[in-house]
């Protein structure tokens, strides 16, 4: 096909858009039917419902193909697992009993079975459950979620590809079971795990699909030889089969590097590549083994993950550059847009200029069609289109907003010893033994209390008039109150103040910044029924007045015990926010951390003597491939330091992080320079004590002994059994006793037990100690 040819064939499409629906609809459908509200009829129907409007909404603006099975429940790695039958023992008996159930009780877990191990999906904000395998994993197809999907678009009149995880992907997010040898590799299933595509695969083409698509974003990473080897035979096999549908393998997140060539080469019939910050890497790549010819090129030119509007003229020339590449170009996002919220017309309170700058999922879906038309037809039909792109970037680049002489200047000033600690941590966590008095064993929690029904009820009475400013703090000062009383009762041992008054950990945060911007509407999924609104940061980052120093100064007054402080740290600022794309990170983080700073002085300088500054986001936002990941974590630990080290010697410094792998910056976490760091433990069964411990970590540590993100509560034996493990890898004057994340999402009734029990176990195990 000639470059004309293959420009007059383009189209477009997506990869997958968000669950949720507008209002929410799912995530209300869901928990209702968790608290026996809404039966599991009224749930598919709102679930269907969801899909139909979604499908028919991308339609009618202009997608070609529209993707089925990208929805899900509660996790799109769950439904695969679901669909190759990969359930663990476990849970066996919960699905047998009810294959809803059973699924969210491989979500969630139940009171007597923990759940799948949570963490997130390669360098974004969304959790996926990790798969468990094992050498005696025996994989079935069952392709009912993604044959009746496709179905019901079919039957819409639409042209649908079905989206699955690709089996390379699939394997590689893996774990090995519990009671699997940990140097067990799932990856060597996978001749077992092609059979069962191989199955679906002809399912779906019985059912009416031209086109089927295989995530395979794991090949984006570095990939060993092996992966390699594995990635060709797969798509051999898969590509030689006589009956199946058209293969598309989608890569995305970062360029696919060793892999394009693998497969470039094989039988399969379309490849999907990022070409927005990894265009230039991908289009070489492209050209240097010849494209790919006869085969369809789906360019994924509109950023999936940023919301910024995308610059139209700049895409096209990639496109134009890329036909004479591929048999037919197709335009498409560079990823699922399922990482954005979906309309930016809804917001109502922003700027209508700088509202101009922003696209949510439909209007990415407009920029992917423009585009898409374009190429197709030639500019000259997008001439409007592309006058007012022009406009809008123009007056984003020359906006006020975006450039703060004073922010500027004082950033430009930093020097490396604004980011060191007065006295080396040795010396340090003596003045901090010396002033807190704490017991072996310290037991505290994360940060959050359940933020319960009347705390959300107040902020809304607020927003509505229907209370005063007087009114709603004399509710927060209540809530903390008796979070402090709870405590005290309890016998933790440094309290924090609940943070009641923070609607998110980055919002509350966005909302006194300035050159931020929030949204109304603006939500993502991060896991489950959980979603965020990260706010936008816009422009240069400074803050006005301190942000908490007046209730953790209440908390304070209410209590002889060390109450912490509690900030959300630089790099998680960025990376659960929609971030500035016209500017180097490592200078956002910069302006981001000078802000923080003065806040971490303004507590300390209140009387707060150990502040925490949480950075869940450290790991998640490391750079796919080894190659790229100095010189992120050079100004990511950087930006945490210069955060926090105006500090005295006495003051306690903690950081929190949570489901990630955090074996790959075990040494960026030494780095921080924290006097005590908490990390997600509990699901991983301790694993990243014996990390830090085979890396020689001499700071103190809390892995966590309970999971936040099951309704479960573990019992004292349950907790004392993880502290345990934790003392093989960290000695018992180093380890803290906490949980693994905050409270926020949780309940009364099972936080409450679940702290007791921590407590308790923390004192079995602090006897034991002294008796040995």
């Amino acid at each position: 096909m000639t470059a004309k040819s293959a420009a007059a064939a383009a189209r477009a499409t997506v990869y997958g858009y968000p669950r949720q629906g507008a209002g929410r609809e799912l995530k209300k459908a869901i928990e209702g039917y968790w608290k026996g509200r809404v039966t599991a009829e009224a749930l598919k129907e709102t679930a269907t419902e969801l899909r139909r409007s979604t499908w028919q909404r991308l339609a009618a603006a202009g997608v070609h193909e529209v993707p089925t099975g990208d929805f899900s429940y509660y996790d799109h790695v769950l439904d695969t697992s679901v669909m190759v039958g990969a359930v663990p023992r476990r849970h066996r008996s919960a699905v047998d009993a009810g294959a809803l159930d059973g699924y969210f009780a491989m979500a969630r877990g139940t009171q007597d079975v923990a759940p799948l191990e949570m963490t997130k999906w390669f360098d974004t904000n969304y959790h996926y459950l990790v798969p468990e395998l094992g050498p005696d994993t025996v994989f079935s197809a069952d392709s009912t979620k993604q044959v009746a999907e496709l179905k019901e678009a079919l039957a819409l009149g639409l042209a649908a590809r079905p989206v699955l995880v690709g089996p390379v992907t699939y394997l590689l997010l893996a774990k090995p079971a519990p009671g699997v040898a940990a140097d067990f590799e799932p990856l060597t299933l996978l001749d077992r795990l092609l059979p069962v595509y191989a199955t679906v695969l002809a399912d779906l083409r019985a059912a009416g699909a031209e086109w089927v698509q295989l995530d395979e974003p794991a090949l984006v990473q570095d990939r060993t030889a092996a992966d390699l080897n594995a990635a060709e035979r797969a798509y051999r096999d898969l590509g030689a089969l006589t009956d199946r549908p058209k293969l598309l393998v989608a890569s995305y997140f970062d360029r696919l590097g060793d892999a394009l060539p693998v497969l470039a080469k094989a039988p399969i019939d379309g490849l999907a590549l990022d070409f927005t910050d990894a265009a230039a890497a991908n289009l070489d790549a492209l050209a240097a083994v010849g494209g790919l010819p006869g085969k369809r090129l789906v360019a994924g030119v509109v950023n999936g993950r940023n919301i910024w509007i995308n610059d139209l003229e700049k895409s096209l020339a990639t496109l134009g550059t890329l036909l004479g590449l591929a048999d037919r170009v197709d335009v498409a996002a560079s990823c699922s847009l399922l990482h954005v919220p979906i309309d930016a017309a809804a917001e109502r309170d922003i700027d209508p200029q700088i509202l101009r700058w922003l696209a949510f999922a439909q209007q990415k879906t407009g920029e992917i069609v423009t585009l898409a038309k374009g190429l197709a037809q030639g500019t000259d039909t997008i001439a409007a289109e592309l006058a007012a792109n022009r406009a809008d970037l123009a007056s984003r680049a020359g906006s006020a907003i975006t450039h703060d002489p004073a922010v500027r200047a004082r950033a430009a000033a930093v020097t490396d010893a604004d980011g060191r600690r007065s006295q080396p941590y040795t010396e340090r966590a003596t003045a901090q033994r010396a002033h807190l008095g704490l017991p072996l064993l310290p037991t505290t929690t994360i940060g959050s209390f359940p933020q319960t029904t009347e705390l959300r009820a107040a902020r809304a009475d607020l927003r509505a008039g229907r209370i005063d400013t007087a009114g709603y703090e004399q509710r927060i000062e209540n809530e903390i109150r008796e979070v402090i009383s709870f405590q005290e009762k309890t016998g933790i041992d440094v309290l924090v103040h609940g943070e009641p008054e923070r609607n998110d950990m980055v919002q509350y945060f966005a909302e006194q910044l300035t050159g931020y911007l929030a949204t109304q509407h603006g939500w993502v999924q991060s896991y489950g029924t959980r979603y965020v609104r990260p706010p936008v940061l816009a422009g240069d980052i400074s803050r006005p007045e301190p942000m908490t120093v007046r209730w953790t100064s209440y908390a304070n007054s209410l209590t002889e015990r060390p109450v912490k402080g509690m900030l959300t740290g630089p790099v998680t600022m960025l990376a659960w926010s929609f971030v500035r794309d016209d500017q180097p990170l490592g200078d956002t983080a910069r302006q981001v951390a000078l802000a923080l700073r003065d806040e971490v002085n303004d507590l300390e300088e209140a009387g707060t003597s150990v502040i925490q500054v949480d950075e869940p986001a450290l790991r998640e936002t490391l750079p796919l491939r080894s190659a790229d990941r100095p010189a992120y974590l050079d100004w990511a630990t950087e930006s945490f330091r210069l955060t926090t080290s105006g500090v005295r010697p006495g003051t306690q410094i903690h950081t929190h992080m949570c489901y990630a792998e955090f074996g790959d910056i075990v040494q960026a976490i030494d780095d921080l320079d924290a006097d005590v760091i908490s990390l997600e433990a509990a699901r991983s069964h301790m694993q990243v004590a014996r990390e830090l411990a085979e890396h020689g970590y001499p700071r103190e540590a809390g892995p966590g002994v309970y999971d936040i993100h099951s309704p479960r509560v573990p019992s004292a034996d349950e907790a004392a059994a993880l502290l345990r493990k934790g003392l093989e890898a960290i000695p018992a004057e180093r380890l803290w006793v906490n949980p693994d994340c905050g409270l926020k999402t949780r309940g009364w009734p099972e936080t409450r037990a679940s702290l007791e029990n921590l407590v308790a176990a923390a004192r079995t195990v602090r006897g034991e100690l002294s008796a040995s």
